[in-house]
């Protein structure tokens, strides 16, 4: 392995670009990050209930292009895209993530009830079903519930940090006897102190355990 390894990571909106571009700063510094943008990605996942086939293929191909760009290692930002990284995992010769992975993982350490607060409607569905196949896979009897903050992506995408923060916490106030929540996408990660401040459950968020998954895969090949 490269004394730099670099690892693409590829995002389907801007709101989630700085979370991980953080987390990969403070967790593998010698690695050299590079951010691939692609919001038409968002746009048109929000305008179907399921994942197109040629959204798989815009997955795949993203995936071939860091590739090709000398990645040694893929992490998917954006939680909407679960089976078509799948995919793109199986046909690529390194190591590609989907973003959520390894957050699952460590949430299933808590207990058997676990909430999920989501801001991207799109994504919940398909992050349910792999929670459900990575507890599954782990013998877990995880059982997984989503909750929708309503409003908070729109204050993100208007500049409005501290309104989505606030609309987080205040749905994650409502929360009661879970063991651990999840806070789904990337972009939500800068709530997670807002949330911590209004519950006394646990709280993940999938940044940090992402970067230190992809670290992992990309070391042992």
């Amino acid at each position: 392995m490269a004394d730099h390894p670099r690892v693409a990571l590829i995002h389907a909106t801007k709101v989630a670009i700085d979370p991980i571009e953080e987390a990969a700063a403070k967790l593998w510094p010698e690695a050299e990050t590079i951010s691939i943008l692609e919001e038409g990605l968002s746009v048109d996942r929000a305008k179907s209930a399921e994942l197109s086939g040629d959204l798989v293929r815009r997955i795949v191909d993203l995936s071939r292009y860091a590739e090709a760009a000398g990645a040694d290692g893929v992490l998917f930002t954006c939680s909407a895209f679960g089976s078509a990284i799948e995919r793109a995992d199986f046909e690529s010769n390194i190591p590609v993530m989907k973003p959520n992975e390894a957050m699952f993982d460590t949430a299933f350490s808590y207990g058997d009830c676990v909430v999920m607060l989501y801001t991207f409607p799109p994504a919940a569905g398909g992050m349910e079903d792999e929670f459900r196949e990575a507890a599954r896979e782990k013998g877990s009897t995880a059982q997984i519930s989503s909750i929708f903050c309503d409003g908070a992506l729109d204050a993100k995408k208007a500049g409005d940090d501290g309104a989505h923060n606030r609309l987080i916490a205040d749905t994650a106030a409502t929360v009661e006897d879970a063991d651990v929540i999840l806070l789904a996408q990337f972009s939500m990660a800068g709530a997670v102190d807002a949330v911590r401040a209004r519950t006394d459950i646990p709280v993940l968020t999938s940044p940090e355990a992402a970067i230190e998954e992809i670290r992992r895969r990309i070391e042992q090949k």
